[in-house]
């Protein structure tokens, strides 16, 4: 990888996301534990990528780091264009605000708020009246319009899900992260989300998705594997087969057994 080209082309807009040589450690001395090893990758604007990789790989801490919700060892990361080293934590909050949408496993909506209400609070946490019609429109887009008045507990674990992908769309963000998206939800509705998804960055917003689950990875354009902290392999157009057979061979590698090849991206 060019990293010369990729920080031009990152900074030019080309890439929504851009790691360069990140390192994360933590702890000191003998408790000293390296959660990533030089992880370099980008993520171009609405494209769909799934990271996946054993338990321990550092998917999380890849996570917290490219969405600027920790701050690397070492090494770069760019966010929208925005050069994340050395920003105080008033403007990466601002940045995360305006700029990225988090989706959970567990939904994390307000119980006290109806559906409307929990789609429009990101508006009320920048300080801004929600844009009712913008609530309205994402609402549709999520195919809740008709639930808009409904409490959480009122609505089934995946219209629960559909509503705090609603509440990462509204601000528009440039990227969205999501976390073991479908984790809690049946195949079918898991199959909705991830369809939902698919027309997100279809739309030029661009997804990051955490997973375990190869049939999730699959909805993805393309799968990145971590193992001990490293980047250590990709498969474009997955299918669901393939990468549990690349998840297989890199958990026999992270435990120390020799893998075998399975072609390209080195496991």
């Amino acid at each position: 990888m060019n990293r010369n080209k990729d920080r031009r082309t990152s900074v030019d807009g080309v890439d929504a996301v851009w790691l360069d040589d990140v390192r994360k450690a933590y702890g000191r001395g003998g408790n000293r534990v390296e959660a990533l090893r030089g992880v370099t990758m980008s993520f171009s604007r609405g494209s769909f990528t799934a990271v996946m990789g054993p338990s321990g790989s550092g998917k999380s801490t890849f996570l917290h780091c490219a969405a600027g919700l920790d701050v690397p060892s070492s090494g770069s990361v760019v966010l929208d264009g925005k050069e994340l080293n050395g920003m105080n934590e008033n403007q990466l909050t601002r940045l995360r605000r305006e700029r990225v949408g988090f989706i959970f496993q567990a939904f994390n909506l307000m119980p006290a708020l109806n559906v409307e209400q929990n789609v429009g609070l990101p508006f009320r946490l920048a300080g801004r009246r929600p844009d009712r019609s913008a609530v309205v429109e994402v609402l549709g887009r999520v195919g809740l319009a008709e639930r808009r008045r409904h409490l959480p507990s009122e609505l089934s674990g995946g219209q629960q899900q559909r509503v705090a992908i609603a509440r990462a769309l509204i601000m528009r963000p440039a990227v969205i992260f999501a976390d073991e998206p479908t984790g809690a939800l049946d195949t079918q509705t898991s199959s909705e989300v991830l369809q939902l998804l698919r027309e997100t960055a279809a739309s030029g917003q661009t997804i990051i998705m955490v997973t375990h689950d190869p049939v999730a990875a699959a909805a993805a354009d393309r799968v990145l594997f971590l193992a001990d902290g490293q980047f250590v392999g990709e498969l474009e157009a997955p299918t669901a087969d393939v990468v549990a057979e690349r998840m297989t061979h890199l958990t026999a590698w992270q435990q120390g057994r020799a893998p075998q090849s399975t072609g390209r991206g080195g496991f």
